[in-house]
């Protein structure tokens, strides 16, 4: 097992690099010069120049490249150019709010969604599944920020029940967690409804009530267990996606995540900051994965990594 573990992150050092390369030359293809965002709109070109070169954007790029390479390897990810912080410091202080509030949103979606898929399966072709399936069907053509604006207005605005943005106020969490978690949701049922119907019909299952089991022993010992790799693999999909992809939501929201932060740097050509972000949001992305594939070995023993 530690062999294999090895074997995946030694693996995902070219994927990083890859990442590392093409957001280097994204954010420098952007609009925009950031010595001139920070000098100011009136300064001189005597001070954009003087803050360039302290910036060290008067260099080849290749020259750039190098040296964050370089910091990359002592885990340094430079200076922010908007705050003057390291950029691990604000990472690290913002990153903690992404965590929880992905968490919180995939935990809601996972239980939603396989209550709701198991459902839709166990009532295949009637009223209910049908019902099910629209749900799902308008939970995954939803925009999220469309879904999010509307529940700040219906809930924030017209209801007056919870608050519209912020982080303090334990009702803070519930619209945001429900805004990320409705595409999830809506995917995960759909995954929990074709695996359920497919192993329905498994051999296996006819035997089980054909020994007189239960049918909840038959649906949750039997079925639903032997369901749950490909549910299992959606699930931790979708929380590396929204660990990364929680950015419009943080907006609408003013949640103080990295998703925000990632917004505010884009506006001010904040280089050091998109990068460190963007590394840390694939970093994440590559761990959750390990840790789905390592998981198949708990929930199936047949699945061995030697």
């Amino acid at each position: 097992m530690l062999h294999y573990v090895a074997r995946r992150l030694l693996a995902a050092v070219p994927t990083l690099l890859g990442v590392s390369i093409v957001v280097f030359l994204m954010v420098r293809l952007l609009p925009g010069d950031p010595a001139r965002v920070v000098a100011g709109l009136l300064a001189s070109e005597t001070d954009v120049e003087n803050i360039r070169h302290q910036l060290g954007l008067d260099q080849p790029g290749l020259v750039q490249y190098a040296q964050f390479l370089l910091r990359l390897v002592h885990f340094d990810l430079g200076t922010s150019v908007r705050t003057g912080q390291p950029v691990v410091a604000e990472v690290l202080a913002r990153l903690p709010w992404t965590i929880e509030l992905a968490a919180t949103s995939i935990a809601v979606a996972a239980v939603l969604g396989i209550a709701g898929g198991l459902v839709a399966a166990l009532y295949h072709n009637r009223r209910l599944d049908v019902v099910m399936s629209a749900l799902m069907l308008f939970g995954i053509s939803m925009p999220v920020y469309w879904f999010g604006l509307m529940l700040i207005v219906v809930f924030a605005i017209k209801l007056q029940w919870l608050p519209a943005a912020g982080s303090q106020d334990p009702g803070a969490w519930i619209l945001p967690t429900l805004t990320l978690a409705a595409f999830s949701v809506a995917l995960i049922a759909r995954m929990t409804r074709s695996t359920m119907l497919e192993v329905l019909r498994a051999d296996y299952v006819r035997t089980a009530r054909a020994k007189g089991l239960f049918e909840r022993g038959v649906v949750y010992g039997h079925a639903l267990r032997n369901a749950m790799l490909p549910i299992v693999t959606v699930v931790g999909h979708q929380f590396g996606t929204l660990l990364g992809g929680a950015v419009l939501t943080e907006t609408v929201f003013g949640w103080p995540g990295m998703g925000q932060l990632l917004v505010d740097a884009l506006f001010a050509r904040d280089y050091p900051v998109v990068q460190g972000i963007v590394l840390t949001f694939s970093t994440l992305f590559i761990l959750v994965n390990l840790a789905v594939d390592l998981l198949y070995s708990a929930i199936d023993p047949r699945i061995q990594y030697a």
